[in-house]
C-alpha cells in the first residue's frame, strides 16, 4: 500500500465524494481585449487568451484583473477545454474562464490537475466551433479528498511533470547536437582545395525554372507542391494541393515536374528548403516560390542536393539577399551559383557518407517525438491513477470545502 492509499484508508475510508465545480468554486469570465487595446496599454502583466503556445500569453498590459492563484480554461476554439494553473498578477480575455476555490480546503493546483484530465471531455464541438462555456464547467463533477491527500497528489504530479520536462529538454538537446555534428561534417566533406574545378549550377543543369500560382485549386487531380508540403527534405503527400489536368498541361506547362527534379525555395522565410521529387508524387506541378532544378546525367543529384543544403548555399543566399526586406533568389542568381565539382566517384563517396549521417539524424528526429509521446502517456497513466478514488457514497457527504451539514441529502444541495 503506497502513501496515497494509506491516507485514503485513514482519512476517507467510506470513499471520496464528487462535487460539482459550481459548489466549490467561484466562476468568472474574462473581458474583451483587442490587439489595439494591448498596444495602447502595454506593460509587464500577462494577458492570457485561447492559445496554448507560450503558456497562453496573448500580450502584456500595465494593469491586472487578478492577483493570486487561480485555474483558467479556454472556452472557445480549437484549444477549448485546455486548463492552466495561474499564479501571480494577470488578466484573461473573453475566451477564457477562471476558477477560484470558495474555501482553502481545496488546493488550486490539485483542481488544475483534476480538470486537466476531464475538461476536454465536456467540450461541445457542434457548429464547427468547439466550446466549453461556464455553465458546462459548473456541472463538471470532481473528486475532492481531504487536503492532505490533495497536497500529496500535487507533490507527486509536480515532480513527475518536472522530470518529464527535463527529459524532453535532454532529448531535444541531443537531437540539436546531432544536427550540428552532421552539418559540421557535411560542410567539411564539401570543402575542397584549389585542385577541384568549380562550375555554376546553370552549367550542370538542363533546366532551372519556377512555377506559377494557378487561378484555383481542386479537391483532387494533379499534385501541386507548395513549400508547406515539405516535411524536412521529403514531400508530405497529405499536405499537397491539386489542380486539374487542363491547367497542368496549359497554364502550368512550363513547370511540369519530373522524377529527380530538385525543388528549392527561392523566396521568403523558408528560403533554402529543398526536396527531391519522387515518382510516387507524379504527375505534379509547383508555384513561383519554388525553383525547379533538373540536372544533366553527368552529375550526381544527391551531391548537388547536399550542396544546396550546405554552408556554400547559406553564404550565397546571405550575399545575394543583402539589403532586401525579404530574402529571395531570382533564377539568374540560382544559375550563377558556383559549385565545386569533383569526379563522379568522389561525388558518390561523399553522398554515401552523408546519407549515413542523414539517416542517423532522421532516426533521432523520428524517435524523439515517439519517446516524448511515450513519456506523456506514462505520465497521463500515473496521473489518472492518482486521481481515481474509491466509489463515492451515494446518499450522504461532508464537503471538505463547504460547511455543509452531513445529514443533508446530496440531491437537496
Amino acid at each position: 500500500m503506497n502513501k496515497i492509499e494509506k491516507l485514503i484508508a485513514e482519512m476517507c475510508p467510506d470513499g471520496v465524494e464528487l462535487f460539482e465545480v459550481i459548489e466549490v468554486c467561484q466562476i468568472n469570465r474574462g473581458r474583451v481585449m483587442s490587439k489595439d487595446y494591448l498596444a495602447a496599454n502595454a506593460g509587464n502583466y500577462p494577458v492570457y487568451s485561447s492559445q496554448t503556445a507560450n503558456n497562453g500569453v496573448f500580450g502584456r498590459i500595465n494593469t491586472y484583473d487578478y492577483d493570486g492563484k487561480y485555474v483558467t480554461w479556454t472556452t472557445d476554439g480549437a484549444n477549448a477545454g485546455s486548463v492552466f494553473y495561474r499564479d501571480g498578477k494577470f488578466s484573461i480575455t473573453n475566451v477564457c474562464g477562471l476558477l477560484k476555490p470558495k474555501n482553502k480546503n481545496l488546493s488550486i493546483k490539485y483542481l488544475s490537475y483534476v480538470l486537466g484530465t476531464t475538461a476536454k471531455t465536456y467540450v461541445n464541438a457542434g457548429m464547427g466551433n468547439p466550446k466549453l462555456m461556464s455553465n458546462a464547467v459548473a456541472k463538471i463533477k470532481i473528486p475532492i479528498p481531504p487536503l492532505a491527500i490533495q497536497k500529496e497528489i500535487v507533490k507527486i504530479l509536480d515532480n513527475f511533470t518536472m522530470l518529464e520536462a527535463e527529459l524532453e529538454a535532454e532529448l531535444e538537446a541531443e537531437l540539436e547536437a546531432r544536427k550540428r555534428q552532421y552539418e559540421h561534417y557535411r560542410d567539411e566533406l564539401l570543402s575542397f582545395d584549389d585542385g577541384v574545378a568549380f562550375k555554376t549550377l546553370g552549367e550542370v543543369a538542363s533546366l532551372i525554372t519556377k512555377g506559377t500560382t494557378p487561378k484555383s485549386y481542386k479537391q483532387r487531380g494533379i499534385s501541386f507542391i507548395k513549400t508547406e508540403a515539405f516535411d524536412g527534405t521529403r514531400i508530405d503527400k497529405s499536405k499537397l494541393s491539386y489542380v486539374d489536368e487542363i491547367t497542368h498541361q496549359t497554364f502550368l506547362k512550363r513547370s511540369i515536374l519530373e522524377t529527380d527534379d530538385i525543388l528549392f525555395t527561392i523566396a521568403g522565410a523558408t528560403i533554402g528548403k529543398s526536396a527531391i521529387v519522387t515518382e510516387d508524387i507524379l504527375p505534379a506541378n509547383t508555384n513561383q516560390a519554388l525553383a525547379i532544378i533538373r540536372l544533366t546525367p553527368k552529375i550526381n543529384k544527391n551531391y548537388i542536393f547536399y550542396i544546396l543544403k550546405s554552408n556554400y548555399m547559406r553564404k550565397y543566399i546571405n550575399r545575394s539577399a543583402k539589403g532586401s526586406a525579404q530574402p529571395n533568389l531570382n533564377l539568374q542568381q540560382l544559375n550563377n551559383f558556383s559549385i565545386p565539382i569533383p569526379s563522379l566517384t568522389e561525388q558518390k563517396r561523399i553522398v554515401s557518407i552523408l546519407d549515413k549521417f542523414d539517416a542517423m539524424v532522421s532516426d533521432i528526429s523520428i524517435g524523439l517525438p515517439a519517446e516524448i509521446a511515450a513519456r506523456k502517456k506514462q505520465y497521463e497513466y500515473y496521473r489518472n491513477q492518482l486521481l481515481t478514488f474509491p466509489a463515492d457514497r451515494a446518499d450522504l457527504r461532508v464537503c471538505p470545502v463547504c460547511p455543509v451539514d452531513p445529514l443533508v441529502n446530496k440531491n437537496e444541495i
